[in-house]
């Protein structure tokens, strides 16, 4: 049993300007998080772009993440791969490293059928010496969803105890809820609608945004928890002008790791630099984004 909740960022891993996975930074980046009050944090998932790290570096970024969260709030790592001798290696190594639990993403790329999922989880599950919460993220891995019975199913037989929500929709945080017990726990996955999520019962929300308004979405999950539905209105109005610089594409074609790190740049905070293939936004963007954000108040750092 676990007591997740709360407001998770999917952190991000900061690279030097080689491309090298830059630990401290991505300690301090880990441990501003921290101190700007996330009850929880996520390392080496997909903000985390771990499908630009090998299993080393994987490793590199959970203990770095670690040792910014110095015991604070949970730390979940992201151990999940295409393979499942490889999904199982590395959340040993993760809980070795003193991860408190693993995020594990679909089986990708090669399009596995749903049993073919399910027995993936069923086998992590069992061998995992840590928690396991499923990632439940379809359209970035091209494996079917697990539904909300599939889920419940392996909760049942003891094999994970989460979930990250990762569809646009909340309906299965509904489905979710009425299927299982206050032990598992359901994080809403996505950053389009986490107050209905939230609103629908998910214990938190796990998302990269949170890397630039983890204070906002502190607000946003302690006004739910207080039944304040005009309060967290006002908490998703702040984070909402971001969220819509990449859904409405205003920047053009960029990738939503790079406006983030854009935005830490302006704000003065540790953003460091992009990965190969991914791109840094151009000054032309950077201007575009500060003409956006500035004027709302969104570049201000308390």
């Amino acid at each position: 049993m676990v007591d997740w909740a709360g407001a998770y960022p999917a952190a991000m891993t900061m690279f030097d300007r080689e491309g090298r996975v830059d630990e401290d930074a991505t300690a301090a980046h880990v441990d501003r998080l921290v101190r700007e009050g996330v009850q929880g944090v996520v390392a080496a998932g997909t903000s985390g772009e771990f499908v630009l790290l090998d299993a080393d570096e994987r490793i590199r970024v959970v203990r770095a993440a670690l040792a910014g969260a110095a015991g604070r709030v949970p730390v979940i790592a992201g151990t999940g791969a295409a393979a499942t001798h490889e999904t199982i290696a590395l959340t040993e190594r993760a809980a070795a490293e003193g991860a408190v639990g693993a995020i594990v993403i679909l089986p990708y790329y090669l399009k596995p059928t749903e049993a073919e999922v399910i027995g993936h989880f069923r086998a992590v599950g069992a061998a995992s010496p840590i928690p396991v919460m499923v990632y439940n993220n379809p359209a970035n891995s091209a494996a079917p969803a697990l539904e909300p019975p599939a889920l419940a199913a392996l909760y049942g037989d003891g094999l994970v105890v989460s979930v990250k929500s990762t569809f646009p929709t909340v309906h299965q945080v509904h489905e979710l809820r009425a299927l299982t017990d206050e032990h598992f726990r359901v994080f809403y996955g996505s950053f389009m609608a986490p107050l209905e999520g939230m609103a629908g019962g998910a214990h938190g929300w796990i998302s990269g945004i949170l890397n630039v308004a983890a204070r906002d979405a502190v607000e946003l999950y302690a006004a739910m928890q207080d039944a304040d539905l005009p309060r967290a209105r006002a908490a998703w109005a702040r984070i909402l002008p971001i969220k819509l610089l990449w859904t409405r594409s205003q920047l053009g074609p960029v990738s939503d790791i790079s406006m983030y790190r854009a935005i830490m740049r302006l704000r003065g905070q540790v953003a460091g630099y992009c990965r190969a293939p991914v791109l840094e936004l151009t000054a032309d963007q950077v201007g575009r984004l500060r003409a956006v954000l500035e004027p709302l108040g969104l570049l201000d750092v308390a």
